[in-house]
């Protein structure tokens, strides 16, 4: 299992970065919250079926605290694809990157531990990118690339209440029930605001991006996380796993056309960058030297 660490790491980080352009064409046919509502319920049966021994071990504090983890997780996705609706799938995925960079200063107000050199150098590098990708010459944004970033302070916000709410608790049953609560924040969202895309739902065209988000991009993709972070060391895994982006806009720029300029690739080098530096601190590169002595 140690050796197939790494290449599900990469196969997680494939699978998510291909989600942003088939969500853009899911989104063309299904509204933002229903779409998420049956990925997130077919996430929670798909999970709970996989992780069904560890029923067993449940109790009913995994209910609240997977509540808070989904309504967190809900935020995150709802506003992300609410904002995937008005810009393109790789400014999308690069502005979403920027909450690894959010993490270690939201850590800060919430658990009190202050951030370090390399986490302030990685804001200013970040901010300077999302400078270069999302503001116009008249140094305005657009809705799509505010509510990314939005987006991005959710899914910071979510980790720190993860790491808040998880302890003690098995991962995976929480995650479960995270997914559920998920879901069930979207229905209500989606039988509020939208109409339900009944006639979508038998378009094949539809349904199979719509099962590979749910299979592929929500449960695949979260237990090759799990597993290859379980026999990997944490600086190589954050690196791995921060090509979501770059594997977002390369399959975006392939299969959805979107069109790259000098600008922003300088942008989207800055986020890369800032995000190796906040989540690694460069730590491979000393463990290269040492290697080599």
């Amino acid at each position: 299992m140690k050796l197939l660490a790494k290449p599900m790491l990469f196969a997680a980080a494939i699978i998510w970065g291909t989600s942003f352009f088939i969500m853009k064409n899911a989104l063309d046919a299904l509204p933002p919250f229903y779409l998420l509502a049956i990925r997130f319920t077919a996430g929670a049966v798909l999970l709970a079926l996989i992780a069904w021994k560890k029923w067993q071990i449940f109790t009913w504090d995994h209910l609240w605290r997977g509540a808070v983890m989904g309504a967190f997780l809900f935020l995150a996705y709802s506003i992300q694809t609410f904002g995937l609706t008005l810009t393109t799938p790789s400014k999308n995925a690069f502005l979403t990157a920027v909450y690894c960079v959010l993490v270690p200063f939201l850590s800060w107000a919430v658990i009190r531990v202050r951030p370090d050199r390399f986490n302030i150098a990685a804001a200013l590098l970040c901010v300077t990118g999302v400078g270069f990708v999302s503001l116009t010459e008249e140094l305005t944004i657009n809705a799509g690339d505010l509510l990314t970033l939005v987006a991005a302070f959710f899914y910071a916000s979510h980790i720190v209440a993860v790491a808040k709410v998880s302890p003690g608790k098995d991962i995976t049953l929480l995650t479960v029930f995270q997914f559920a609560f998920a879901g069930l924040y979207a229905w209500i969202g989606g039988l509020l605001t939208e109409t339900f895309p009944a006639q979508a739902l038998t378009d094949p065209a539809v349904v199979l991006p719509m099962a590979y988000l749910c299979v592929m991009a929500t449960t695949v993709a979260l237990l090759f996380q799990n597993v290859g972070q379980v026999w990997s060391d944490p600086a190589s895994a954050s690196v791995i796993l921060s090509l979501e982006s770059v594997f977002g806009v390369l399959f975006s720029v392939l299969f959805y056309g979107d069109p790259v300029t000098g600008r922003l690739l300088i942008g989207f080098g800055l986020i890369f960058v800032a995000v190796v530096c906040s989540e690694t601190k460069f730590s491979f590169l000393s463990k290269k030297e040492e290697n080599t002595i």
